[in-house]
């Protein structure tokens, strides 16, 4: 019996998440009510309010769950990585795939807009089960870069192309395409590994010199 009320919960939730994510899709994140997810699902209010407690909470699942499935793809890219360059083609394919998404694009860029005005959202928005975070960047590049490497400042770098071009496609201004992008932070990337290669080799000399 508690088996199948908790199937029947987790039934009710993943029909509210889905009415929700076609609503923000069609309406955006502010024109949609609480009263039209639950109406679209077929349930009452009071049922909206077992699970979340508005609908911040409901997107900020609706984002990681989304974020969850590229993510599991990008996981089978990098197992075959071997390189900087092979590591950074298998996180633009992840970037790849949400710019494509263009209707979960607009709802997340407005999302994200609406949570830089509230600390606590923000806070939440910025964890890594959210985003791109400079952490997750520096963990996923850091088998293929030298000690000294500003991994995280790369993540922010990628972080801030990626975003900047998730408004460029929206706003459908064609002057940029992907691999315009892709090939920037490419560049920027294999720019500072090189440096960095450079740095202890310079200092060697100078100590060596003196």
């Amino acid at each position: 019996m508690r088996r199948r009320q908790q199937e029947k919960t987790q039934q009710t939730q993943t029909e509210l998440l889905d009415a929700a994510q076609r609503l923000f899709e069609e309406k955006g994140f502010f024109a949609t009510t609480i009263a039209e997810i639950t109406a679209r699902a077929g349930y009452a209010k009071g049922s909206f309010y077992r699970h979340w407690a508005g609908k911040d909470e409901l997107i900020l699942q609706l984002i990681e769950q989304k974020l969850a499935a590229y993510r599991a793809r990008r996981a089978e890219r990098l197992q075959s990585a071997r390189s900087l360059e092979e590591a950074l083609d298998a996180v633009w394919d992840f970037l790849d795939s949400i710019v494509d998404d263009r209707n979960w694009s607009r709802v997340f860029l407005e999302f994200t807009i609406h949570a830089s005005r509230d600390e606590r959202l923000k806070a939440e928005l910025a964890k890594r089960i959210y985003r791109l975070s400079d952490a997750m960047f520096a963990d996923i590049v850091g088998g293929y870069v030298p000690q000294g490497y500003p991994a995280e400042k790369m993540g922010a770098l990628n972080t801030a192309l990626f975003e900047g071009f998730l408004i460029h496609s929206i706003l459908g201004t064609g002057t940029l395409q992907t691999r315009d992008v892709r090939l920037a932070a490419r560049a920027l990337a294999l720019a500072l590994k090189d440096g960095s290669e450079q740095e202890p080799a310079t200092a060697t000399e100078s100590s060596s010199g003196g």
